[in-house]
């Protein structure tokens, strides 16, 4: 597996990322342990990257595939909506406590949207830097799906950035893939670490997997891209196109057969939380209940924490 190093953090990771979110309580729901099984077999093949957040509920599945693997030394990033410092201490303190480390590698603001935000989040912030200044988070990071968070996230010399990136533009919020990509190069340009997220659109490009990955591996200002994986042989598949640069005829016939949607449950009461949780506009009010647009759909799960019904699934 190719090593790269994450712009100038001094941080060295697998150029495939593990994206710890699909097997998790949002997407597959996965047992911790099958879970960490799947993770520990892809350590043992050389990915030492793992991507998670407070959200996702998997600090569990990474704790225990550490031990499976007796690799304590994986580089682990992890993110937070925290917009106060006691907010943020919460969310270090609970990765910490969960994982049962003594520091996080990354830890991000999640999901920034504009100079704005960034302002509005600038205590919980300021408190990550402190801890980078303990030695308790090793680089501060910030995620984002619009062209603007990445402009500013340059602009407040953050350590690394993890951006929306895939051949279609799929979910850049107030761009094209254009200007997501020279706002990117620039942030790399600047010796800003980049890993880039949902490649594969979400899940909506599974069918021009090959594509995708040649898109975003032929990119050489992103460092590193993470991959939501839920077995064993998608493991498999990732790492031997990363060492061949092609999937086999039968690894893309899985992938594109392997078709998932958001699916709300009849019994939604029609909130409207949901709705307004989601930062695709992907999701209306019909008749009092919650309906999915599948075309701007990207499949992130973020939806689901908000109802209180839990009637939102991916399958």
């Amino acid at each position: 597996m190719q090593r790269v190093k994450l712009g100038c953090s001094g941080i060295e990771v697998s150029r495939l990322c593990f994206g710890t979110l699909t097997v998790g309580p949002l997407q597959a729901a996965l047992p911790p342990e099958n879970a960490a099984k799947i993770f520990a077999y892809a350590i043992e093949r050389g990915v030492d990257f793992f991507d998670t957040a407070q959200l996702y509920g998997t600090y569990e599945h990474l704790r225990l595939a550490m031990e499976y693997s007796g690799r304590y030394d994986i580089v682990i990033s992890s993110k937070t909506y925290a917009h106060t410092a006691e907010l943020a201490e919460v969310a270090v303190e609970e990765a910490l406590r969960a994982l049962n480390r003594d520091y996080i590698d990354i830890f991000m603001l999640h999901e920034q949207e504009t100079a704005h935000t960034l302002r509005g989040h600038k205590p919980a912030l300021e408190r990550l830097l402190k801890y980078k200044q303990d030695s308790i988070i090793r680089a501060v990071g910030v995620s984002m799906h619009y062209v603007e968070a990445v402009r500013e996230a340059v602009r407040l010399g953050i350590d690394i950035i993890h951006p929306l990136m895939n051949m279609a533009g799929l979910g850049i919020a107030d761009g094209s893939r254009e200007d997501m990509e020279a706002a990117v190069k620039n942030a790399h340009e600047c010796g800003v670490g980049v890993f880039a997220m949902k490649p594969l659109g979400g899940g909506n490009l599974f069918r021009d997997a090959e594509r995708c990955f040649d898109y975003i591996k032929g990119l050489d200002f992103v460092d590193s891209f993470a991959v939501g994986m839920q077995s064993i042989e998608e493991v498999d598949a990732n790492i031997g196109y990363l060492n061949t640069g092609k999937f086999t005829p039968e690894e893309k016939a899985r992938l594109a057969a392997k078709k998932r949607r958001l699916h709300i449950e009849s019994w939604c009461e029609g909130c409207g939380g949901c709705v307004e949780r989601c930062g695709q506009a992907a999701l209306h009010m019909r008749e009092n209940h919650a309906v999915c647009d599948d075309e701007r759909c990207l499949l992130c799960g973020y939806c689901a924490p908000v109802c209180d019904m839990g009637a939102i699934k991916i399958i």
